[in-house]
């Protein structure tokens, strides 16, 4: 559950950022994709998103927008809500402040949107204050499916969602090559059991809310 679902404890480390965004009267989640656009993946994700009607944020590498723009035009053509994901994919622990917010503002370039997410959220202080006084805000998850682990099963990774997805959840996926294989399988089946259960699906909202460490 640690990678899961964080716990209280570890939201209370970054009180400047959205974990989960609970709506009042109607039980609503918020898929996301980390790590793309790439043509191998992306594609297909808005396939599957397109035949259910829904709209996603998918927290794009600037690399690969800049690689694969007709990619990313794709996301933007459909619809969805894209994010700022650091242009090089940079785990904010491992460099400087000033390194990482120029990275992130690299990225930016390309990607014209106020929502961030750190790469692994990972980052150090002082770095959440001053993405926040750049503009951006930083928006984290309340599950992980872990599709990108070569230790989950597609069936482990679908399971997470049933048994960690609550109102408000931020559900993480990846349209990457590494979680290719459980997100062909997860994804579509994910959708359809959270239909079932009764989640309106919505893009995680340019202002952005929160219920903090909840």
């Amino acid at each position: 559950m640690l990678i899961e679902q964080p716990p209280k404890f570890y939201r209370c480390l970054y009180p400047e950022t959205i974990w989960r965004i609970p709506h009042p009267g109607k039980k609503t989640i918020y898929l996301t994709f980390d790590d793309g656009p790439i043509p191998e993946v992306t594609p297909w994700v808005l396939e599957v998103l397109d035949k259910y009607g829904i709209k996603a944020t998918f927290f794009c590498v600037g690399d690969n927008v800049r690689k694969y723009p007709s990619v990313y035009r794709m996301l933007l053509d459909n619809g969805h809500r894209t994010g700022n994901h650091t242009f090089n994919h940079l785990q904010g622990w491992q460099h400087t402040s000033g390194f990482f917010l120029a990275n992130a503002a690299k990225a930016a370039a390309l990607i014209d949107s106020p929502l961030f997410r750190p790469p692994h959220g990972h980052m150090m202080a002082p770095q959440p204050r001053l993405l926040r006084k750049a503009g951006y805000h930083i928006i984290m998850w309340d599950v992980v499916t872990r599709d990108y682990s070569k230790y989950m099963t597609p069936e482990q990774v679908l399971e997470n969602v049933k048994k960690y997805t609550r109102d408000g959840s931020i559900i993480v996926f990846h349209d990457s090559l590494k979680a290719e294989k459980n997100l062909r399988y997860a994804l579509p089946r994910a959708i359809e059991w959270l239909l079932g259960q009764g989640y309106d699906f919505e893009p995680v909202p340019w202002s952005g809310t929160s219920e903090g460490s909840l």
